[in-house]
């Protein structure tokens, strides 16, 4: 347990970051599953720049690793070209 004023809010801190991470790794994996999931060319082209900057941002905060955001995107990107107009 935290003894000292700092060490405590530094757990009140990772308690705060944990949740907000959790909420955004989650929202983001919904997202990359509707685009893989989608049937249609045109919506998965509309929402793909937004998913892509939830997996940057991921990166960013170092929630995932950068070349798991490079793999994920990479991968997004192969999906939305295969599919028929």
């Amino acid at each position: 347990m935290a003894n000292t004023k700092n060490a405590k809010k530094a757990d009140r801190q990772s308690k705060k970051r944990r949740i907000e991470n959790r909420y955004v790794a989650k929202t983001t994996r919904n997202a990359m599953k509707d685009i893989r999931v989608s049937e249609n060319k045109a919506d998965a082209e509309k929402e793909l720049p937004k998913v892509m900057s939830m997996i940057d941002k991921l990166a960013r905060k170092k929630v995932i690793h950068p070349n798991k955001a490079a793999n994920l995107k990479s991968g997004l990107v192969k999906k939305v070209n295969a599919l028929a107009k």
